[in-house]
Order: C-alpha cells, then structure tokens, then sequence
C-alpha cells in the first residue's frame, strides 16, 4: 500500500493543500503564457485603471468642456485691445471656464448618472486588481521559492518545462491532498474546467450561435458579451449551475428532477436576459466610446486595417482541441494567418478588381492635384475642406488597393485549404474538394472574419445578445441540464469536469475516425469532427511524458501501425521525402514560410502528382506521404517512454540527434539542461526549435487522419453538415427508440450516419456506459483487462441510459428519488 508520513504542522510547506488549484494553476498558466511575468501583469494592470478613467474623464471633458461654435469658427472671439488685428484661433480658446463647465456637468443629470455608475465600477476594478496584485504575488514567490524560475528568465521557459516542475513538486510540496502525484492531465483540467465545457458544447452545436436569417442566409453570431453570459449562467454566477469551482451542484448530478431544474435554468436565463435589456444603454455607450478611441487612430493610420481579418470567437472555439491552452491555441491559429488570409483572397472578384482600379485612379488622381498645389502654396489646406477631402480620398486609395490582388501571384485554392488544415487541425467534410466554392469561402469566413466585422458585431451585441438568451437560450434549457449531466465524470483530485476533456475514444470516439470498433458511444456522445481523437493526439504530442489510459494507449497504437503500413506503401513506391527534410525545415523556424516547411512539400508532392492520377489513387498518395513523413522522426514511441522527472532531461538530451525519437524525447524536458552551460538565448532557442518538431508532427498526424476519415467516408453514406444535425437525437426520437426497444425489436443504433461495413451483434454494440468511467485517469492505467458482460439498456432522451442487468464489476449506483426506469446519474469516481 501507500507509505503515510505525517508531517508535522510546523514542517508544511506554505504551498502544501491550495484550496483552490483550479485559480492557482490557471494564474500560473497566466503569468507565463498571458503577461510573461509579475512586472508585465502588474503594469498592464494599472494601465488598464489608467485607461478606463481617461476613456470616461476625456469624454466628459468633450461633452462639457469644449465650446464646439469656436472651434468650428461659428462664433467670432472677442479680442477688445487690438480688434484691428487678423483674429488666431488657438485650441485654449474653445475650452470653457472650469466654472461654467462644472455647472454645465451638474445641469446634465443623465451624464452625472453615468459617472456614478462609472466610478463605482472603476472602484470595483481597483479592488479587484489589489486582489489580483496579492494573488500574483504569491505566484511570484512560488515561481522562485518553489520552481525556481527566477523572474527575468521566466520568458525562456516553456510551458512544459514549467509543468514538469509543478509534477515534481507535488511530492515534496503536496500542493493537492488527495492524490500521491499530479499528472498534466490533472493541471489541464484544473485551468480549463469551464473551457472544455464550452469547446463540448460549441461541438454538439448546443449552444444557439448559429442561425438562418432572411437575405443573409446561415450566419453566426458569438460575441465576447454572449459569452460572458453563457460562463455566468452555467459556471461561475449566482444560482449558476456549480456550487463552486470544482464541483457541480448535486442537483444536477441527478435525473429524476430534471424538469424541474430545466424549469429553474429557464427562468434564471430570463431574468439575466432581462438584466441584459436594462443595462443595454451603458454597455452599448461604453462599446461605442472603447471602439471608437481604439480604432480611430489605427484607422487614420493603416485604413487597411479594417479590411484585414482575424479569427473570430466562435472559430476560436470551434478549432480548440479539448484539454489546449490559450497560448497553445493562438500560437496555432496564428500559424495558420498567412495561408487563410491568401485563400480568402483567392476569392476577390474580377469585376470588383477592375472597378477598385477605376476609383482609385480618379480618386489618386485628384489627390495629386491637390498635394501638387499644397507643396505650391501650404495656404491651400486654409481652404474650407482641403484637408478633409486629402484624407478622405486617401483612405479611398488605400481602400480600393485592398481589392486588387497581386498580379504576380498564382492561387491553388484546393492547395492552399489544405495547408490551412494542416495548421487548424479541423475542417467539415465537404470542403475538401469544394475548396474553389464561394460556399466553402463563406463557411470559411465564419472562421475568419473581417475585422470590421468583428467590431460591428461586437457593438451589435448589447442589443442582440438579450434577445438571444431570451428567446433562444431558454427553450434549450432542459438539453443544457441533461448535458451537465451525461457528460460530468468526477475525477480523483480534480473534481467534476467534462466528460470529453479525458479524450476516451471508447466513450466519445467516432466511428469514422479510426475509433470503429474501439467506441461504444451512440450519435449523442460522439464527438463531432473527430474531436476526441485529434484532441488526445495533441495531447500526447504535446506533453510528451504523459502516461494516457489503456484505451488512449491501444488508438495510438494502432495509429502507428497504420502509419507504418502506409509508408511502406510510399517506400514501395520510392516516395519517401529526403532524409534531411524535417531537420531542415524545423531548423529554418519559419513555419510562416510553407514552400520551405516539411507539409508544404507534402501537399506540394502530392497536388504535383494528382493530375496525373485518378481521385482514389490521389487520395492513397496523399495518405502514403504524409505516413511517411510521419515515420521519418518516429513520435509515438518517444510518447511513451517513462520519465524521471525534469532532472531526467538533461541525461535524456545528451547526444540529441536533430532527427526522430532522440528529438521528441527531449521535447517535454527542461531544453535549457541539454548542453550544459548553454546560455538563456541557446535554452531558448533549442525550446523553440523542440516546439517546431511537436508542431510539425500534429499538423502532419492532422493531415493523416483527414485523409484516412476522408477513405472512411467515401464508403459510407455521405452527411454534409458541419455539426451534428439536431434530428440526429432529438426527443422525440429517443421517446420512440425507447418504445421500441421495451419490445426488444430494435437494438441501440449506431450512428445512422456512419455505419459499420460489417454487421455487429446487438450485444457488442450494447456495451455499458458507466464502465467507461472506472479507469483511473490521470496516467494510471487499469490493471489488466476488465472483461465485461453485456448489458442491455433503456433509451431516455438525450441519450440518457437506464440499466437493468449490471455487471458485477459495476459500482452501485447513486440512490436515486425516482423510479428505476429513469436515468442514473453519470458521475463516477475514476
């Protein structure tokens, strides 16, 4: 058994048992990842007090203080001692005594109304931020005391080299108390608790972001304000669906009150909805003045900028993996900016292109006149809107350049989507090879939208998103409450957390991606895109010592055996890529650079090759490529070596060849102890340079297993949709499903969508679902195979399940309040 050593009170560490590891880690993460340290945080900080009161002290000033007719010369000044004399206007003369601009902001009770409400706030950000700075600062001793990462070499270290630290401490520190060692599983759950909530909910398209309206067809609208509603419902606000942090309220664990919680959800999501109308003026005035001070200046000076595009919210979280930070997530998308933003140019219409070179012709020719005449006589610019027309036609320039594409550029739409996977790691099914479709470019636009789309949006929201929880949020009460439910599993150590985040292809694989046979979940608890599956392969890459359960162990496996197989299709075919290519490409680190990069040969080798082959024998050349590049550097085994811990990295580094296993094994080490000596700059850059190696390899697992979905999906029936239909288990089916199977005439379906090509026995595909959830995760793996009994189950709705025949492996039940025909509870110790 486990050896128990007290320790006397006088012994503990001031780091042993933090009550709330969820904030602690996540602050942890936040000092590194987010503000590169204490001095960083605690500086951007107090700019952001600083700017809030000059946001609101500036625009009071502009309302009050300023005497628009003298400044607009509308109104003569009166100069009595030389009154012959040219009167010069200067900027002093258009501001009001102080005397008359206090009594015109006490005349104005509207505006004093706003500065209360304003000034309570900014105290409550300021009590908020001497909390923070006490918070951090206790992170900043813990870096130093307990890590020992001094403060100034903070920016050197990865994540990961943080992390293993965090592991190795929990031994001698005992940070958590109810469990021997911390794995990294364990500290991604406890930073990204709610977040994996809200990836597996955007995943099974539960939340209502998504809708077909009038002339603009299928939009969507996520916004930063519908998103802080959504996390002050479900997770942090009052009456909200947790009692704290790390623990789902009991209430909701169980499913015989289900209506009635669902009837409690509904009404609170009312209220807020309601609070959100009340409070529309102050937040849509504070959006408007935060955009409008923010924005004017760039856009004076790049009025480009507008016309750029960025990665919306819903795209953010539509391309996050379960269980990935946010610096790993934005580190990955921004990888992709470059090639996104040319395949969204190839889209730029011929028409549009020659008008835009029409208008900027005139508009660029006025604008010569004008400036040849300027640099005559500067008295020109005295004219009444000279100058005004200058910028104007400049911004037009600019404007219309932005339509006119590079003529010495050659577009590969079909080329350039699937460098853009290679990076995003997702994509719907009917893109590929409708890449040259405004459809795809449409969709592909929710992803990546316009800037000034973004802004709009945003300054819509105070409006748009109290009508979006009142009257779509609401009726989805009872789905969101049977989510909670179905897909919370407590975690020794943890708590409650999403039941997708532990990445168990046996309870939310695909059967279309790689998971046929190896998955018991219906439709309802598959993930959707093959999250689960990309997700614990990223994992894995990423956090290269982690130990993954028996099930996660066997599908990389068995990955590999098909990497294997299929290069040694590609050496057959004498199409392995050069030796030296990896090394080459990640020692470049210009991953922006696709033509030098390791995928972009790739994808260049076999799009050279397609015209000459048919689309199945393109596909295989595509799937043998990229296996065996995949081969060349031999990740999954360096996966799965056991480590010492972050002392072990020097010994594992020693001799690192820029090549395979020896590469991978030191890439989730402390990079600064592989040569001794090395200075911060050298840690640095052979981190960077690990980094590019475990980057390179999931955006080329990314491409396999497209590529093997993609040879799935051409032998079954094909389903076009992005997310999962809601018909595919609405209620209403599941009510018949459930008559049915009382008859005994139907067994449990599979997912209609992608059904097996062979025939199994209704008692493989019955397989229970509790079993899934008695493993211990976390990095320890079952001992020995549980050999299971088949179980026979009732349908409830929202894939709710009722046993009644159990296995004598299975844990009792929770005692239930309601009959034996309705759902037990899905929360089970592993």
């Amino acid at each position: 058994g486990d050896l128990l050593v007290h320790v006397p009170e006088g012994a503990k560490s001031p780091w042993h048992h933090i009550e709330n590891l969820d904030l602690f880690f996540s602050r942890i993460s936040f000092c590194r990842a987010g503000k590169n340290g204490f001095t960083c945080m605690l500086i951007g900080e107090i700019f952001e007090l600083m700017q809030f009161i000059f946001v609101v002290a500036f625009t009071t000033f502009l309302i009050s203080c300023v005497d628009y007719d003298i400044l607009f010369a509308n109104k003569a000044l009166n100069h009595s001692q030389h009154p012959t004399e040219p009167i010069k206007v200067t900027l002093p003369d258009a501001f009001l005594p102080p005397n008359v601009c206090s009594a015109r902001i006490q005349a104005n009770s509207f505006l004093i109304c706003i500065l209360v409400i304003a000034g309570v706030f900014w105290i409550h950000r300021l009590v908020k931020f001497i909390y923070n700075i006490c918070c951090y600062w206790e992170i900043h001793s813990f870096y130093i005391n307990a890590l020992k990462i001094p403060m100034s070499t903070l920016p050197y270290y990865t994540w990961q080299e943080v992390q293993a630290r965090i592991v190795q401490i929990q031994k001698e520190h005992q940070i958590c108390i109810h469990k021997k060692e911390l794995t990294e599983l364990d500290i991604y759950h406890r930073i990204l608790r709610f977040k994996n909530y809200m990836v597996a909910m955007v995943n099974k398209s539960l939340l209502p972001i998504r809708f077909r309206l009038p002339l603009l067809g299928d939009t969507v609208f996520y916004t930063r304000g519908l998103k802080y509603n959504f996390e002050l419902i479900f997770f942090w606000g009052p009456g909200s669906l947790f009692e704290n942090e790390w623990s789902l309220k009991a209430e909701y664990k169980r499913a015989g009150n289900r209506l009635e919680l669902a009837e409690k959800l509904s009404t609170r999501i009312l209220w807020i909805g309601i609070a959100n109308f009340l409070l529309c003026p102050l937040i849509l005035i504070w959006q408007i003045l935060y955009a409008f001070f923010s924005y004017t200046e760039i856009l004076k000076r790049e009025p480009g900028s507008l016309g750029a595009r960025c990665w919306s919210l819903y795209g953010r979280c539509y391309l996050r993996h379960f269980n990935e930070l946010d610096h790993e997530l934005h580190s990955r998308l921004s990888k992709g900016y470059k090639p996104a933003s040319k395949y969204m140019n190839c889209f730029i219409s011929p028409l549009l292109t020659i008008v835009a070179k029409n208008v900027a012709f005139f508009a660029g020719s006025i604008l010569a006149v004008l400036i040849a005449l300027t640099i005559y006589d500067e008295d020109v610019l005295a004219v009444e809107h000279v100058l005004t027309t200058v910028t104007l036609l400049g911004v037009g320039i600019t404007v219309c350049r932005s339509f006119i594409p590079d003529q010495h550029l050659v577009f590969c739409p079909e080329q350039l989507l699937r460098v853009i996977l290679a990076h995003i790691h997702y994509m719907p099914d009917h893109w590929q090879g409708n890449a040259h479709r405004y459809e795809t470019r449409d969709e592909f636009a929710q992803l990546f939208q316009y800037k000034a789309v973004f802004i709009l949006e945003e300054l819509l929201s105070p409006i748009i998103t109290p009508l979006i929880l009142i009257i779509c949020l609401r009726p989805k009460s009872l789905d969101i409450v049977d989510f909670f439910r179905n897909f919370t599993v407590e975690v020794v150590g943890v708590g409650d957390t999403c039941s997708f985040a532990q990445m168990d292809v046996r309870q939310h694989g695909h059967p279309a991606w790689m998971s046929a046979g190896k998955t018991e979940a219906s439709i309802y608890q598959q993930a959707e895109d093959g999250k689960t599956e990309l997700s614990l392969m990223h994992f894995a890459i990423t956090n290269p010592k982690w130990q993954p359960p028996r099930e996660s162990t066997a599908f990389i496996g068995f990955l590999k055996e098909r990497v294997h197989r299929d290069s040694s299709v590609a050496l057959a075919q004498q199409a392995v890529l050069p030796e030296n290519a990896l090394f080459s490409s990640i020692q470049s680190l210009q991953s922006e650079s696709e033509p030098h990069s390791l995928i972009a040969n790739v994808i260049a080798g076999s799009s050279a090759l397609g015209f000459h082959m048919s689309r199945d024998g393109q596909a295989s050349r595509h799937l043998s490529e990229v296996a065996s590049a995949l081969r060349s550097f031999s990740p999954l085994q360096s996966a799965q070596q056991p480590s010492s811990g972050f002392q072990a990295s020097g010994r594992d580094g020693e001799g690192a060849q820029p090549r395979g296993a020896s590469a991978m094994t030191a890439s989730g080490a402390d990079a600064r102890t592989v040569s001794s000596g090395s200075s911060a700059w050298e840690g640095q850059l052979q981190s960077m340079i690990l980094s590019e190696y475990a980057s390179t390899e999931m955006s080329l697992h990314a491409l396999y297993m497209h590529e093997l979905h993609k040879q799935h999906a051409q032998l079954e029936p094909e389903r076009h949709t992005w997310h999962r239909r809601e018909s595919d288990e609405s209620g209403e089916s599941a009510h018949e499903e459930l008559d049915a199977q009382r008859g005994g005439s139907v067994p449990i379906p599979r997912s209609a969508s992608y059904p097996f090509s062979s025939p199994r026995q209704p008692a493989e595909e019955t397989a229970t679902l509790q079993t899934g959830f008695q493993r211990r995760y976390g990095g320890i793996t079952d001992p020995g195979t549980v050999h299971r009994a088949p179980s026979h189950f009732s349908r409830l709705p929202l894939g709710g399940w009722a046993e009644d025949g159990q296995s004598a492996r299975h844990p009792e039940p929770v005692p239930e309040e309601s009959s034996e025909d309705e759902l037990p509870p899905q929360i089970h110790k592993v």
